[in-house]
């Protein structure tokens, strides 16, 4: 693929291997929290701005997929142990599980599906957005920004 541009990304993934609860403790799902998460220095952050929606992608072999949805608070910063950037995400009452993101035409060539092990930030095209917004669920949705 080419070089992404703001236009492409309709959301940032930020993956994770812990849990929410390995993240903030006590984080209860409908619970919202402010956080800053660790990047990986690449020209994707110059793309990233307060307000862009996100969502958190735990990876591995309990539960990975969708456990929270939310937005930049600001923009990357450098930092000690590398760039990070603020978010403020609402822990989903259940995760989007990654198979049912696989099984989806509209999800399941996203690059956090495709490559799980590749950059982070990942992105999500408005398709795949869309397809990660309708696996919400009506009760669930409200926390993901339209």
């Amino acid at each position: 693929m080419a070089r992404l541009t703001v236009e492409d990304v309709a959301c940032w993934v930020l993956k994770s291997t812990l849990p929410p609860d390995g993240i903030a403790t006590g984080w209860p799902p409908g619970g919202s929290r402010e956080l800053e998460r660790c990047l990986r220095s690449s020209y994707r952050l110059e793309l990233m701005a307060a307000g862009q929606p996100c969502l958190l992608w735990v990876s591995g072999r309990t539960r990975p997929g969708v456990h929270a949805v939310g937005e930049l608070t600001a923009a990357p910063v450098g930092s000690g142990g590398g760039p990070v950037v603020a978010v403020r995400l609402t822990r989903l009452a259940e995760p989007v599980d990654r198979a049912e993101l696989l099984a989806d035409p509209a999800a399941r060539d996203a690059e956090v599906l495709r490559m799980p092990a590749g950059s982070n930030p990942s992105w999500l095209s408005a398709g795949q957005y869309a397809a990660v917004r309708a696996h919400l669920g009506p009760v669930r949705r409200s926390a993901a920004r339209t």
